[in-house]
């Protein structure tokens, strides 16, 4: 019985066709048209949302330096080296961060 199985799927090729091949490509390249936009607007996303927290963290030191100093820094220039580092004073995604009124700013 077992000999009659093999002859029966002997003369069988083994393998895609070509249309198959087409078919499993086209659905790969659909999936990948729909998730890269996707994938570059989440990206764009996370960094606006660093940079919402790096002004917070701004703040946090405009603050500091407004207690220890007595008054706010006119520019974010003058929390540097003391409170702030020179990363720290713009964003990833190419944002500057300003001091507008004693407020860290996105410009």
């Amino acid at each position: 019985m077992r000999h009659a199985f093999k002859r029966k799927f002997k003369n069988e090729e083994d393998g895609f066709t070509l249309i198959e091949m087409l078919l499993v490509l086209l659905v790969i390249s659909v999936l990948i048209i729909l998730i890269i936009p996707n994938i570059a607007a989440q990206s764009r996303n996370v960094q606006d949302t660093g940079c919402d927290a790096q002004v917070k963290m701004v703040q946090s030191q405009i603050e500091a330096y407004t207690l220890n100093e007595g008054s706010a820094p006119a520019t974010i220039n003058a929390l540097v080296p003391d409170y702030l580092t020179n990363d720290q004073i713009s964003c990833q995604n190419g944002d500057n961060i300003t001091i507008n009124n004693g407020e860290a700013v996105r410009s």
